[in-house]
């Protein structure tokens, strides 16, 4: 088992995260997926988001509200 967690650590995630600066699309609407779960973040830590959010404005919107909720990393 140690073996294993030796492999797993300083893997680097298959997804790397991008600043949302440099999203192509950041410009975009937010998706989905974002709005049901930034709105759920929103309820548990008792804010109200803005309407009309981008892609990056919703992704900066859920890194301080996980930050603020205790669901971030």
């Amino acid at each position: 088992m140690s073996e294993q967690r030796g492999r797993d650590e300083g893997q680097v995630s298959p997804t790397p995260e991008k600043d949302p600066g440099d999203w192509v699309t950041g410009d975009e609407p937010m998706t989905g997926p974002q709005r049901s779960y930034l709105h759920t973040l929103a309820q548990e830590a008792g804010v109200e988001v803005p309407d009309g959010l981008s892609k990056v404005e919703a992704s900066q919107w859920i890194d301080r509200l996980q930050e603020q909720t205790g669901r971030g990393d």
